[in-house]
């Protein structure tokens, strides 16, 4: 199992999204736990080990650190925004 940590402004960016959504987005967070690699997501390219997950229209930007099994829950923003703040 992998630790999951969570920036400060993924706090923030859950509060702006729909409750229904929140809700589906946790349940990534959970599968990250398990499997911070599972079918979907995708290795950003040009960016140094930073990872995304899609839930609907929503992204779910992390890194990985499998030396000290942890994933790190950098952004979560509508995908028109998400690629902006990176």
């Amino acid at each position: 199992m992998y630790r999951v940590i969570y920036e400060k402004r993924v706090c923030k960016d859950l509060d702006s999204i729909p409750y229904s959504d929140v809700i589906r987005i946790l349940k990534i967070f959970n599968e990250l736990s398990i499997n911070p690699i599972f079918p979907g997501t995708k290795k950003l390219s040009g960016r140094s080990g930073l990872y995304r997950a899609r839930q609907g229209d929503y992204r779910i930007v992390y890194i990985i650190n499998h030396k000290d099994r942890e994933v790190r829950i950098i952004l979560v923003r509508h995908r028109k925004d998400i690629y902006r703040n990176i």
